[in-house]
């Protein structure tokens, strides 16, 4: 059995070329895709439990990444063929211009509250991008139909200003991606946001599934493809085409590995 760890901090960093090699040491028993940028660090690293576990007790041990945010899922099969350590502009790509809104974060609510949350919230949006919403969503959650996460912006300018005044609740996979989508949109004068700590594998992981809002399966970017309630590996394939994930409702259009899927014929 393999362990994931999904991590991320926003932290500001330099010298991304030591820090890459630094990295490049610590996980070479891993493997996965670690980024990082002058803003932080973020990713998904897997391995077996004893590397994994060591590989987290070093990069913890370095003071940047004292209190780095991690969770833990599993793997039946190497989840990822090689480790990748890539310096980027963003850690999560959204395209702004950083200025002081990074300083600002929406209000974290657990786990355990999210329900409550759910129930009491005006509006409940899905950070996340379009192929991953339509796997699987909480109930009555807006998706803002983007393609990449660098449209959000895009779609609360057009979109949520009218909402301004009321509280609005916001989740994405694990959490990272509500960080920034909430400090813009704090930064854009919105008064009442918060947004679902450890994102939708937290929920996941701590929910029964008799007492969840949750409907379907949730992305993830790595060979596991989806996962649902205690993280278990979902139903969900990938095509091979166009690289677009498929449920098993798509699966009943005949498809079969290797052969184009109907996302792949639509864009012909």
């Amino acid at each position: 059995m393999f362990k994931v760890a999904t991590l991320y901090k926003f932290i500001p960093l330099s010298d991304l070329i030591a820090l890459q090699q630094q990295l490049q040491s610590i996980c070479k028993a891993l493997t996965g895709t670690l980024l990082i940028a002058p803003e932080g660090i973020n990713g998904t690293i897997a391995g077996l439990p004893g590397p994994l576990d060591q590989a987290l007790a070093r990069l913890t041990a370095m003071p940047s990444f004292s209190d780095l945010w991690y969770q833990y899922s599993e793997a039946s099969t190497r989840p990822f063929r090689r480790l990748k350590i890539r310096i980027k502009k963003e850690i999560i790509t959204m395209h702004q211009s950083e200025g002081p809104f990074m300083a600002l974060r929406g209000r974290h609510v657990l786990a355990k509250d999210w329900n409550q949350t759910l129930e009491q919230t005006a509006l409940v949006i899905d950070v996340r991008n379009d192929y991953e919403y339509r796997l699987g969503s909480f109930s009555g959650a807006l998706n803002p139909h983007t393609t990449y996460f660098s449209q959000f912006p895009t779609f609360v300018d057009e979109n949520l200003m009218a909402y301004k005044e009321q509280p609005i609740a916001m989740f994405c996979t694990g959490g990272i991606r509500c960080e920034k989508a909430s400090a813009y949109m704090l930064a854009h004068g919105f008064k009442e946001v918060y947004q679902l700590s450890g994102g939708i594998l937290q929920y996941l992981a701590h929910t029964q599934a008799d007492q969840s809002k949750w409907k379907g399966e949730c992305f993830v970017f790595d060979e596991r493809i989806s996962l649902r309630h205690g993280l278990k590996k979902g139903s969900c394939l990938l095509c091979y085409g166009c690289r677009m994930p498929l449920t098993p409702a798509d699966l009943d259009v005949d498809y079969q590995p290797g052969v184009r899927c109907k996302f792949c014929l639509k864009s012909k």
